[in-house]
């Protein structure tokens, strides 16, 4: 069973999501030649306060 994990910002909207585990999902299954109800998807949504990119957090970008 492929197990896929998404970190991200918060900030997406649920149509956002639900178009990104769709795609996820339909092409691991392809690119696995698996079935596409074996696949799982975690999605993490980690704060600005709680992200930070070359020594600047996310709040300050």
């Amino acid at each position: 069973m492929p197990v896929i994990q998404v970190t991200m910002s918060q900030g997406r909207t649920v149509e956002q999501k639900r178009e990104l585990v769709s795609v996820l999902t339909r092409e691991t299954a392809r690119i696995l030649k698996t079935k596409q109800d074996s696949i799982r998807i975690l999605i993490y949504e980690v704060s600005k306060e709680n992200w930070a990119n070359a020594g600047v957090l996310g709040l300050d970008m």
